[in-house]
């Protein structure tokens, strides 16, 4: 990965704010609370025609209250040594600060090449306290403001400058992306991290450390795509926070987003009501899903039929739609972690398979024909034609003399009849009857 840029600084500087501004779209979530970033957000961005990777960070502190500040910092430092340009952000309302200092100390050492950067300049007296910053030894202040853009475009143009001109790759568009959702502190930055075999996401015992939806790139052992770990969500009831509302609106448009979701439930709590509300989220857009029990070796006294007994019951809660594959883990020892990779690309395969309308006529007409819909008000009804139509989850149409008389139950049974003979694991088949 070429042309990389990372905004560094202490907490609520602005960075977040410039992040969005220079992707181009609200990915890090912006608040007045100091600390709201913990994790590395990558995101892209192009100017003058030169494309470039962009890293939020969370805020650079030492010896605060709050109890990430060590992985926080862990994560900055690993974002300057990736960058090939950092963007230090200080406060000019605020002026030198001992973390500004230490930061300094930091970037001074690092061979990198560095843009002191001063947010919050918006008029001019503020334009003539900038120039403290010089004191930092890092060089000529570059003065914006992050929240109107002000200044962005001359420190961009000097960014740019030493950048070489990289042509995109037309196939970007067909890398799956997939997500990893699941309720709170159920392991799924633990997963990622796994899968990636780096500290890609802070991990605690603490409910709610991930808040925002981090997409990373995912290329090993034959499979490529993006992986995005969200935050927790939880039900509206007992959500009291903005920036949980936030989080959980970003995990909600990730499944939006994705082609596949595995969804994580931990085995010691079982199946719960929120699991099935984000279970039912997944279904109602159409998505990929696999289900992963993590923490699996914290179950204890277990029997060669345990598995089996759990599986019948999930299997049980998410009917009708139970054709999903359920993979049973633990992120820590890293059991079947490889087996979470192949069930999700597999169901991605089955999600964007085209079935040749030659064959479904073949196999689906003769099944029909063995059992076919019950008449309604004395009127016999005769499906004639089935085909798939282009649409990003399998669609079926099924041609027919009178559609408005194929009650559900009928719909579940070509469903299910599609499911065998067709390999639709782990994917939602949506059925239209249409007028012949």
């Amino acid at each position: 990965m070429g042309n990389i840029v990372a905004i560094v600084g202490r907490p609520n500087v602005g960075k977040s704010t410039l992040f969005n501004r220079l992707v181009g779209m609200r990915q890090s979530i912006v608040d007045e609370t100091a600390g709201v970033t913990r994790d590395r957000i990558y995101g892209k961005s192009d100017w003058n025609g030169k494309e470039f990777s962009v890293i939020d960070t969370g805020g650079y502190a030492v010896n605060t209250d709050d109890i990430f500040e060590a992985e926080i910092r862990k994560q900055a430092l690993i974002a300057i040594e990736e960058a090939d340009a950092v963007l230090f952000m200080v406060d000019v309302t605020c002026g030198i600060t001992d973390f500004d200092a230490g930061i300094a100390n930091i970037l001074r050492r690092s061979n990198k090449k560095v843009f002191l950067t001063v947010n919050k300049v918006d008029n001019s007296d503020r334009l003539f306290s900038a120039a403290e910053f010089y004191s930092l030894g890092l060089g000529e202040p570059w003065s914006i403001s992050s929240i109107s853009g002000s200044g962005t475009g001359d420190l961009l143009d000097a960014v740019v400058a030493g950048f070489k001109l990289e042509e995109t790759a037309e196939e970007e568009e067909s890398i799956p992306g997939i997500s990893i959702v699941g309720r709170p502190n159920v392991g799924k930055s633990s997963l990622t991290n796994a899968l990636l075999d780096e500290e890609r996401n802070i991990v605690t015992d603490i409910a709610g450390t991930t808040r925002d939806s981090i997409s990373t790139r995912y290329n090993k052992f034959g499979f490529q795509f993006d992986i995005i770990d969200t935050a927790g969500l939880r039900k509206k009831t007992k959500v009291t926070e903005d920036l949980e509302f936030y989080s959980g609106m970003r995990a909600i448009r990730a499944i939006e987003h994705s082609d596949v979701c595995i969804l994580m439930i931990d085995a010691t709590s079982g199946v719960e009501a929120q699991d099935m509300n984000i279970f039912h989220i997944i279904e109602k857009n159409k998505k990929g899903c696999v289900i992963v029990i993590n923490k699996w070796d914290l179950i204890e006294n277990k029997d060669s039929n345990t598995m089996k007994r759990y599986r019948e019951a999930v299997e049980a809660k998410v009917a009708p739609f139970n054709d999903v594959p359920i993979i049973f883990t633990s992120t820590l020892s890293r059991q079947r972690i490889f087996d979470v990779l192949q069930a999700a690309m597999s169901v991605y395969s089955n999600r964007i398979r085209k079935i040749s309308t030659t064959k479904l006529n073949e196999i689906m007409l003769e099944e029909i024909q063995l059992y076919p819909p019950p008449a309604t008000k004395g009127k016999y009804i005769k499906i004639k034609y089935v085909t798939q139509l282009p649409t990003p989850s399998p669609t079926f149409a099924f041609f027919c003399n009178l559609p408005q008389y194929i009650k559900s139950p009928y719909k579940r049974f070509l469903e299910n009849r599609l499911r065998k003979h067709f390999d639709l694991k782990g994917v939602t088949v949506s059925i239209v009857f249409r007028q012949k």
